[in-house]
């Protein structure tokens, strides 16, 4: 266990950081659902290790469902489940040598799903997990489909024990548990009449499947040895789009629901315009790209909007109010706060690094605020994704090694932005190991690392959020 709560129940009867739980009424504990499961009960008997090898069994007389006060480091205990799965097209197959060891790893644990949003296989789960999954309503779960055809889901996955995954969905809903499911689209190879199958055989299951994304597959440069993909270009992304807006606008007057939604990418890619607001039904699947462009600028817009009007009521109280001057200083300081000064006609000059992907939405923001605070300059630069490939164009995805190289020498002012989701989770390092110092020594830059959405975007353009 990693931690025990101060004045808790564990520490009272002695129970450490470091000891381990054997088992709980008689019963092995595997992970923390067992654990939450079986400390429900008033009367426990626990068998705890201590450090040094010694074997506790404490009898313990609580109220039900009365927490414990232990916290683990890691709920699975045991660790995570490999995936036992050769896909055509695994991203983690290809990343190139000499990367930290962790990215090389490749999970398929249902429990996961459930805990961190994981989308997961199906295919190395047995009977018994399937049980527990279904026992202790684990939902929802995020699975990983890419095709309802056994045949070519046996292919796509490298593993013959595929197929059975229409089979496994409905014992999974039927016992009422919700799933999300997902098609990574490779080119002619799941998408046309497959693809048509697969959202006909899925769909037929809502609501018990809440929703289905398709995203373009992933490809890098480093493909040596691997099955041939073929990129989507714009001919083929609107192909997509228009087949995937056929079977939205069926099912919403069928099902009252679209159900199926499109990465992000595909519109880009096809330079369409992207769904509304109220098309993505409350953002289902944001975790694969999908609605995010859309939410952004919902976010913004709101913000900025009550950003506006926080400034108009300020002025209205200022022509009231004689004696309000020290207010409306106040509030206007929260609109637009003091910025430094900064060489030419501008006060604030900053620059914001983004993918390739997200370089024109990010532009026509970066414009609105531009148009409202004069004062006010933000470079925008587009990142190509020379560490993975040309083909890789998404924010989350860049390195700090091209960060560097790309901005080394450019007018970055005296700031630059860049996405929480480029670092590796609860750090400062990136992908190639790179860290946020790193790249800040190199461009001689303060670095502001920040949530990629709307309002984390205006507050650090105008200076009034803090690195995360």
């Amino acid at each position: 266990m990693h931690q025990v709560v101060a004045g808790s129940i564990a520490e009272e009867i002695g129970i450490q950081k470091g000891d381990y739980i054997l088992a709980i009424n008689g019963k092995k504990i595997e992970d923390i659902f067992d654990y939450k499961f079986f400390t429900t009960e008033n009367k426990l008997n626990m068998e705890i290790q201590k450090e040094d090898g010694r074997v506790w069994r404490i009898n313990i007389l609580k109220e039900e469902y009365e927490d414990l006060g232990i916290e683990f480091a890691d709920p699975l205990f045991n660790g995570t489940k490999r995936c036992a799965n050769k896909c055509i097209f695994c991203f983690i197959d290809q990343l190139p040598g000499g990367m930290r060891k962790t990215l090389y790893f490749k999970d398929d644990d249902i429990r996961l799903s459930f805990l961190c949003g994981n989308y997961v296989t199906l295919t190395n789960l047995k009977d018994k997990d399937l049980e527990r999954i279904i026992n202790y309503r684990m939902s929802p779960i995020n699975i990983s489909v890419h095709t309802t055809n056994p045949a070519l889901r046996a292919f796509m996955l490298g593993n013959k024990f595929a197929s059975d995954i229409l089979e496994r969905i409905r014992k999974i809903i039927n016992a009422g548990i919700q799933v999300n499911c997902q098609v990574v689209l490779c080119r002619g190879i799941n998408d046309g009449k497959e693809l048509d199958n697969t959202i006909k055989d899925l769909s037929e299951l809502y609501p018990g499947i809440n929703s289905i994304s398709i995203v373009p597959v992933g490809i890098t440069r480093y493909r040596e040895n691997l099955f041939k993909l073929e990129p989507y270009d714009r001919e083929a992304a609107l192909g997509v789009i228009a087949q995937v807006e056929a079977w939205q606008n069926k099912l919403l007057e069928t099902k009252g629901s679209r159900v199926v939604y499109l990465a992000d990418e595909f519109y880009i890619l096809a330079g369409s315009e992207l769904p509304g607001y109220d098309e993505y039904e409350g953002f289902p699947q944001l975790e694969n790209g999908v609605g995010l462009v859309t939410l952004f600028k919902h976010e913004f817009f709101m913000r900025l909007d009550k950003m506006m009007h926080k400034e108009k009521d300020s002025n209205e109280n200022k022509e009231e109010n004689e004696d309000g001057n020290k207010e409306e200083n106040r509030k206007k300081q929260e609109l637009k706060p003091e910025l430094p000064s900064a060489p030419g006609n501008f006060h604030r000059v900053l620059s914001v690094a983004t993918g390739v992907l997200a370089r024109k939405f990010i532009k026509e923001l970066a414009q609105e605020l531009e148009r409202i605070y004069n004062s006010v300059k933000i470079n925008v630069y587009p990142i190509k994704c020379s560490f993975f490939g040309e083909h890789v164009t998404v924010a989350g995805l860049l390195t700090g090694q091209d960060i560097v190289k790309e901005l080394s020498g450019k007018d970055l002012g005296r700031e630059l932005l860049i996405p929480a989701t480029t670092l590796k989770s609860g750090s400062q390092v990136f992908l190639d190991d790179y860290t946020v110092k790193q790249v800040e020594d190199m461009l001689g830059i303060r670095v502001r690392v920040i949530e990629p959405n709307g309002k984390s975007f205006i507050d650090a353009v105008l200076g009034i959020c803090t690195n995360i």
